[in-house]
């Protein structure tokens, strides 16, 4: 019996003209307008920004000028005056974080803390303990007798 074939999406044709946001190719975007990828490399947030005040058009759509870009891979760009500087965050929040972390890399079995995640849903705990044999030194955190007071960022 033959498989059937699977119905091929149908693509949305929307001429350039009638967007509701202007496109822009790559290369031809004005001054104040970029990503949110460019953004977070200048250090700055969305802020106030409601949303894209335009699209920054894929690579293959640039050989179609006629026709709005429709592509996932589309940037939306938002205007830099409108951004705020990144939030750092506290202390506590620091905190929070690397303990979240530590809950996540620590084996429940033989309490060492890993440079990864370890699969503690499917397995339970470290590879090592799982199959049984002795983890490699420079995989896990070699904690010391005396706590240490303070390593966070901020």
């Amino acid at each position: 019996m033959p498989r059937t074939r699977k119905k091929r999406r149908e693509v949305a044709r929307v001429p350039r003209g009638e967007t509701a946001l202007p496109e822009f190719d790559r290369g031809a975007v004005p001054e104040g307008l970029v990503t949110r990828r460019a953004l977070r490399e200048m250090g700055l947030s969305p802020g106030d920004n409601e949303g894209p005040v335009a699209i920054l058009r894929c690579r293959l759509c640039a050989t179609r000028p006629t026709w709005s870009c429709r592509h996932p891979t589309r940037g939306f760009l938002l205007r830099v005056d409108l951004a705020r500087p990144k939030r750092t965050p506290t202390l506590a929040q620091e905190l929070a974080l690397d303990r979240a972390m530590a809950a996540r890399s620590t084996c429940s079995r033989c309490s060492r803390r890993y440079y990864y995640c370890l699969p503690l849903r499917t397995v339970g705990c470290c590879d090592p303990c799982a199959r049984g044999y002795e983890p490699t030194p420079g995989t896990y955190v070699l904690t010391t007798a005396t706590p240490v007071t303070h390593r966070l960022a901020a």
